[in-house]
């Protein structure tokens, strides 16, 4: 291999499996001299890379941790197998999936070619997630859309369906993109209301960069409601901007919930931002805390710990859940009370999925 650009391409594309690599099996895969191998190590230390070498006859060359991301080179399995992973994360909103999965998406979907990107939209379009039920799903592509849009300060259009359902079209200069574990909300100006607004972007549809730039302008300290104006000017960042507009639409609940089950049995199925619960003493634990979920999702979210408990406040949880108990039961009986169809033949274990 002549080419010296392409070569070092190669050998750091070599060098980046976790292995140690002695100099003459380096040499053998790129159809060069050991010498020119010790030159092209040499340039690469020269541009950065981190190269450690053993001496012996045993010895090699092998890539370590150095003090900054060098640029990563991947094969086209090791970038389908990214992508797919960052989608389907993203497309979910799963805790601790944040902006920086985004961007490093949208990132790599740029420089994807074509026929990679068609393997990818393959496997994503063939996969069906088995989702938790407690958050929407997002099309990825609508993420990285939005995530470049963000980061190359460009103006955005989409369709947009409020909370009552009402539709319009929407003109923003997008400022961050904030994930809530739950959901993925964008903060933007919106150029039609001249006013700052908070989008779920469960509720983004059909999104296009305009091609125009703009230069960001300073977000509000105070926040205001999703898709409401914040009345207030200043510098904040984007997540306290939605934390404030969140607690504005939706009041705040002061959960205080005991369990049947020991504390890291209940954290272990409780969203990490309500917190953690305290042991009681008595193999039980209690939950105080303050969120601004609606009610509907605290009760999702309590009954999914699967475990007994008992809920002490707030006042409007606990009418809620009188309410649904009330509905279950009733459900239940009628379940009951239906005429049972004709006997067919017994079933069969393991028509279910399948566990291992």
């Amino acid at each position: 291999m002549s080419d010296t650009p392409a070569r070092l391409l190669k050998l750091l594309s070599l060098l980046q499996t976790p292995r140690e690599w002695p100099g003459g099996e380096l040499a053998e895969r790129l159809d060069v001299s050991p010498r020119t191998i010790r030159r092209d190590i040499d340039r690469l230390r020269d541009l950065g890379y981190p190269v450690e070498a053993s001496r012996g006859s045993v010895g090699g060359y092998r890539l370590v941790a150095g003090a900054a991301m060098p640029p990563l080179l991947l094969d086209d399995e090791e970038a389908v197998a990214i992508a797919v992973g960052l989608r389907a994360g993203a497309g979910h909103a799963i805790e601790g999936v944040d902006e920086a999965s985004v961007r490093a998406l949208a990132k790599l979907e740029q420089v994807l070619p074509s026929r990679l990107r068609h393997r990818v939209s393959a496997l994503q379009n063939a996969t069906v997630p088995l989702t938790r039920g407690d958050g929407s799903t997002i099309d990825p592509r609508t993420l990285t859309t939005l995530a470049s849009a963000a980061t190359g300060r460009e103006r955005l259009r989409f369709a947009y369906r409020s909370g009552d359902g009402t539709r319009t079209k929407r003109q923003v200069e997008p400022y961050r993109l904030v994930s809530t574990g739950q959901r993925w909300y964008l903060v933007a100006y919106d150029l039609g209301r001249e006013d700052w607004r908070t989008f779920r972007v469960d509720r983004v549809g059909e999104p296009y960069a305009t091609g125009a730039r703009f230069t960001p302008r300073p977000l509000p300290v105070e926040g205001a409601g999703s898709d409401a104006g914040s009345g207030d000017t200043g510098s904040g960042d984007a997540a306290t901007f939605l934390a404030r507009s969140m607690r504005r639409m939706q009041p705040e609940l002061r959960l205080d919930v005991w369990f049947g089950a020991p504390a890291e049995f209940v954290t272990a199925r409780l969203p990490a931002h309500l917190g953690a619960p305290e042991p009681d003493g008595e193999g039980g634990c209690r939950l105080r805390a303050s969120c601004t979920d609606s009610l509907e999702w605290v009760a999702l979210r309590l009954a999914l710990v699967d475990c007994e408990f008992s809920v002490q406040g707030p006042p409007q949880l606990v009418a809620y859940l009188e309410g649904l108990g009330a509905r279950l039961t009733r459900a239940a009986a009628g379940a009951a009370a239906e005429p049972r169809q004709a006997a067919g033949p017994e079933p069969r274990h393991g028509t279910g999925p399948e566990q291992g």
